[in-house]
């Protein structure tokens, strides 16, 4: 599976390694007064879906950059890539992602 890297162009997908669902970079507030909760649920409460889903993979054997992938789940396909660094920047000064 052929991973397209924005900044390096595609890339074999051995050389990452997959996290799971991009919602990961959603991380809980600490301190919020449901924290307790809201951290159980980040770290062990997963959606397992079929079809066109965003998830997190780290470029470990390359720039040591982490990728929003967008992937069909069924077939294998993958539909994008994003830095993470960018989408996250986008949401911190109001852009939409």
């Amino acid at each position: 599976m052929l991973i397209p890297h924005p900044l390096l162009g595609l890339r074999d997908s051995e050389e990452f390694a997959y996290l799971g669902d991009a919602s990961l970079l959603d991380r809980p507030d600490g301190m919020a007064p449901d924290a307790a909760q809201n951290f159980y649920e980040y770290q062990h409460l997963r959606d397992n879906p079929a079809g066109v889903h965003r998830e997190l993979w780290f470029h470990e054997q390359g720039d040591r950059s982490w990728l929003i992938v967008t992937r069909n789940t069924i077939t294998h396909e993958i539909l994008g890539a994003e830095l993470a660094r960018d989408i996250k920047l986008a949401r911190s000064s109001g852009g939409a992602a």
